[in-house]
């Protein structure tokens, strides 16, 4: 998390320095010297929105204004008191009490919201109502519990957070095992914190690069092969072409050890279509469509902007700096040795 002051700092104060001369009815796109849509740079994929739409909404897309300005509201209240209860826990010397979760990072590192408003009502466009399609019968939901109780279950674990157990690092969530990053995808769903990445092009190839777990897809451009069936990769296989000023990357080849969408199926049967455009100078408009016939009845389409942001993506060495898994692992060896000391000593 060494990042995140500078990244913050940077998210907050980009909008300032932007040009909305153009409007998006007359934005001429930028070229690479290939005369291809410029998309490089730095682009933040957070998100006030939901995933999925409130059932309250019913098929309604968009927030009217009175909702807008209501969860603009909502969103400084939600900082007032979260501001207001670290301030207690500064002031009080006191450990939690055991048992208890002592929480993670303070309020000051989460990105509670989008860069710009929040005007849909969910993220997710397709199926209509905005929520998540039935899933197929048979197919798996991947439980795990972030709390000190874990949610019972067997290996290998596909859930991104928490765990089953504690018996090794086997027993956690794919993130907290630096395998993939939790909000990283593809596709890419922000919340939390650390929702960047950092595209490259060069004439063959575009690169996508997220800042969770420091992971880059690198994106053929042209006719090459796709890899054989049998060659499964944590993020997939991706091939990409422009349609128009559209950046179009399909990406299959999923590994089966992954759940296909939150915390449902399994990839080995996804197959994902991501399309970048580039709509002004600072906004990427992020559509994704998400085909699995093992685990949803329907397709998924989403989409989200992506917001430009005046820094730099540094390096998120999650393996290297993993004391989390570590700890988690010693407090458990912990638990069992009082508990048999306690045994001994009745």
């Amino acid at each position: 998390m060494k990042t995140r002051l500078i990244l913050t700092i940077a998210i907050l104060i980009a909008p300032l320095g932007l040009s909305y001369a153009q409007s998006a009815d007359d934005y001429v796109v930028p070229r690479t010297e290939w005369g291809q849509p410029d998309l490089q740079g730095v682009w933040n994929f957070n998100s006030g929105t939901p995933m999925e739409r409130p059932e309250r909404f019913g098929t309604r897309e968009y927030l009217t204004p009175e909702e807008v300005e209501q969860d603009r509201t909502r969103q400084e209240e939600n900082r007032i008191a979260a501001d207001a209860a670290e301030a207690v826990l500064v002031l009080n010397p006191e450990a939690p009490p055991a048992g208890t979760n002592t929480g993670g990072y303070n309020n000051f590192w989460y990105e509670r919201a989008s860069i710009g408003e929040n005007v849909r009502t969910s993220l997710i466009v397709y199926p209509p109502d905005g929520r998540l399609p039935a899933r197929v019968e048979g197919s798996a939901e991947h439980t795990a519990n972030l709390g000190p109780v874990d949610t019972p279950g067997e290996r290998p674990v596909r859930a991104l957070f928490g765990g089953i157990a504690k018996d090794g690092p086997e027993d956690r969530g794919l993130s907290e095992r630096c395998m993939i990053g939790f909000n990283a995808g593809p596709p890419m769903n922000g919340g939390g914190y650390n929702a960047n990445l950092q595209i490259f092009q060069n004439k063959d190839h575009a690169v996508i690069m997220t800042e969770m777990v420091h992971d880059a897809r690198i994106v053929p451009l042209d006719d090459s092969g796709a890899l054989d069936d049998d060659i499964r990769l944590w993020t997939g296989d991706s091939r990409g072409y422009w349609e128009g000023d559209t950046l179009v990357v399909q990406t299959r080849n999923f590994s089966d050890l992954l759940p296909s969408f939150s915390r449902f199926g399994n990839a080995k049967d996804k197959m994902l279509t991501e399309r970048f455009t580039r709509e002004a100078y600072d906004t990427i408009e992020y559509e994704w469509t998400l085909e699995d016939p093992s685990t949803f009845t329907d397709r998924i389409v989403a989409t989200m902007p992506m917001t430009k942001v005046a820094g730099t993506l540094y390096e998120y060495a999650c393996h290297e700096g993993n004391y989390g898994m570590f700890n988690i692992l010693r407090g458990e060896r912990m638990n069992e040795l009082r508990a048999a000391e306690a045994e001994d000593g009745d």
